[in-house]
């Protein structure tokens, strides 16, 4: 089954997963296609971070996904589009994506200054889903949320910005992704149902005027590859909402959706396949932010597409890399004098050359060598782990690659 998106894109479903929602596609682009589910890489500034495009590119990556609120404050859009677009001023050839910059709403606003993160841990949460503090008394530290967008102070300079939904699209129309998002707020985990339900149907509205101004400005765009928006569903952990939220959108002219927000960890993927049972199954999905090993796996079996991540090169310049065993710390004194790669059998850069000894030495070093050699491996991970959890599909062993994966990762 092949649906035409906007155009220049369009969706194909080969095969599901029995008795679930998960399943193998094709997402096709302007520039290429995606074979899904896909770990998409993260470029928050128009750049993997320790990495070149073409150490991307050798991991198997196939798209990249660059952040709108870093790249409108340095080096700004305007710049970016005189530079041709985010991949060509990258250097990437591939499929590229750009968020909304509503997580930014989050981050700079509720979060700012605390621990909170988009997932909580079921004992973060309180009685009833009552919030740990009321949300009203965080938010504002560099981000003021009202009807028509919101207003922030850069984290550079102090200086005072203003972001809508048409400013949001019109930064990305700049930015040229092939794919976008439409402006949302982003809530806590922590907030309670009052609050996730006032933000859920404000980003509704938002969702409305980033249709309108998306679709303004493709007929702007002349001779310039055509985009694609993707709407964002919020809600929360509560199940009515998510539901709500997620059938709304349905009925707006996206060619894709996004499942933001915030989650209980125990049961995110209970919540990613509340939403993916009312959003149109011929659409793809992209779970935000979302890039634990294991968290994409149940992901992908409730139905989503696509994962991105900033974890697997942050946690890297830790000296943090993933093993089929669980992630290993190459600042443990074991490992000054392994001579053993990262992984057997691991068919990245990194693993076929250097032993687990010469990155120790890197990170103790201090050389910039070692978050290359570890990004790269870790990008390699997430990025061929979605490659075998496809393949699973296809084959028809999805179930069993699963259990056996988690079972040996949580060893």
């Amino acid at each position: 089954m092949i649906v035409n998106m906007h155009e220049g894109f369009s969706f194909c479903i080969e095969k599901k997963v029995p008795g679930a929602l998960g399943r193998a596609g094709v997402l096709s682009t302007p520039h290429g296609k995606i074979e899904t589910p896909a770990f998409v890489t993260v470029g928050t500034k128009g750049t993997v971070k320790a990495l070149t495009p073409e150490q991307v590119k050798n991991t198997g990556a196939q798209v990249v996904l660059g952040n709108t609120y870093h790249m409108y404050l340095k080096p700004g859009e305007k710049l970016v589009e005189e530079m041709g677009g985010l991949g060509h001023m990258m250097h990437w050839d591939g499929p590229t994506m750009t968020d909304s910059g509503g997580f930014q709403v989050f981050s700079l606003g509720f979060a700012f200054g605390t621990s909170v993160s988009k997932v909580a841990k079921s004992s973060e949460t309180t009685f009833e889903g009552a919030p740990l503090e009321h949300e009203r008394e965080r938010e504002g530290k560099l981000a003021q949320i009202d009807e028509d967008g919101v207003t922030f102070r850069s984290y550079k300079d102090g200086s005072e910005h203003r972001f809508t939904p048409e400013k949001s699209m019109e930064i990305q129309h700049a930015l040229g992704a092939d794919m976008t998002f439409a402006f949302d707020e982003c809530t806590s985990p922590t907030a309670g149902y009052e609050y996730q339900q006032e933000a859920m149907e404000r980003t509704h509205r938002w969702a409305e005027r980033s249709v309108k101004r998306f679709t303004e400005l493709q007929n702007t765009r002349g001779e310039k590859s055509p985009q694609a928006l993707f709407g964002v569903v919020q809600g929360g952990r509560f199940e009515d909402l998510r539901k709500e939220s997620a059938e709304t959108l349905a009925g707006m002219d996206f060619d894709g959706f996004g499942i933001g927000g915030s989650f209980v960890k125990e049961d995110m993927d209970t919540a990613v396949g509340w939403v993916s049972k009312q959003l149109p199954e011929n659409k793809p999905r992209h779970l935000l932010g979302i890039g634990e090993p294991i968290d994409m796996i149940v992901g992908a079996e409730q139905g989503a597409d696509l994962f991105d991540c900033v974890a697997p090169t942050r946690i890297a310049r830790t000296g943090m890399v993933y093993t089929e065993d669980g992630r290993i710390n190459l600042w443990n004194a074991k490992y000054v004098s392994d001579l053993q790669p990262i992984e057997e059998g691991c068919g990245c850069y990194t693993c076929q050359h250097y032993p687990r000894a010469y990155l120790a030495h890197l990170f103790r070093s201090k050389e910039m060598l070692a978050a290359t050699l570890a990004s790269i491996h870790n990008v390699y991970f997430l990025v061929n782990l979605m490659k075998r959890v496809r393949s699973a599909i296809l084959e028809g062993r999805f179930a069993d690659f699963k259990e056996q994966f988690v079972e040996r990762y949580k060893g």
